[in-house]
């Protein structure tokens, strides 16, 4: 199921400058955008699909967070700041739909500049920690949480973890297997509490290699193991 744009309309509170803000007539998602610098980042579509996707995903978004997939994502020191994309209540006291939308058209601007630069990250290490990344990330989402809103993201990578407790290349990918090792995931905290959340992927395993056998019961993995953590939405692109 392909997430959509959420909305829910909502009465501006005191918050910070740095988080969601709720001025205006709607507020929108809770996002987050990760960015695999491993040898995904290498194919020219990569890219392609980042500055393509990018941009109609967080026209929906309120916040933006950013993580980076290299060999230590959770540990990376490749970082970018978050984006307050709304507008806060003291710069649109009077929930101003015009002043709205100038703030929010000139924050947007600095969502695919800072997630572009994440393709460039230094290796940190051998292989890809997709799973490190994607707790970065949800940890500052969840600093950000708010029922009232959607939280949807992003990732642009092949998903191919080979780092610590998960090595899809080796993944006993049987129907039992792959439910034990989700299971095992969530439970170790592996993967994050995605209770709620919506996760697109683009360029799942791009770079596929060998065994195409295995390649509908990886995203058969993905799925479930994503799902097991609470994902309410899973697409695979």
């Amino acid at each position: 199921m392909r997430p959509g744009r959420w909305t829910a309309a909502i009465t501006a509170v005191g918050l910070l400058s740095t988080g969601v803000a709720a001025c205006g007539t709607e507020s929108r998602a809770v996002c987050g955008v990760i960015v695999d610098s491993t040898s995904y980042a290498d194919p020219a579509a990569s890219r392609t699909d980042l500055t393509s996707k990018l941009p109609g995903f967080v026209d929906g978004c309120d916040w933006v967070g950013f993580a980076a997939v290299t060999g230590a994502s959770e540990s990376s020191t490749c970082r970018e700041d978050p984006v307050a994309v709304a507008a806060t209540e003291r710069e649109n006291p009077n929930d101003n739909p015009v002043v709205e939308e100038r703030i929010r058209k000139h924050r947007l601007t600095q969502v695919l500049p800072r997630a572009s630069k994440l393709f460039d990250c230094p290796s940190e290490g051998e292989g890809s920690d997709v799973l490190g990344a994607l707790r970065y990330l949800v940890k500052q989402m969840n600093a950000q949480r708010r029922p009232d809103l959607a939280h949807r993201v992003i990732v642009f990578s092949d998903l191919i973890n080979n780092r610590g407790d998960l090595n899809v290349n080796k993944l006993d990918l049987s129907e039992a297997a792959r439910q034990a090792k989700a299971k095992e995931l969530r439970q170790s905290r592996l993967l994050p509490d995605l209770t709620g959340y919506d996760v697109v992927v683009h360029g799942f395993l791009r770079k596929k290699g060998s065994n195409p056998d295995r390649f509908p019961l990886l995203e058969s993995f993905w799925t479930e193991a994503l799902e097991t953590a609470g994902a309410t939405s899973v697409d695979l692109l």
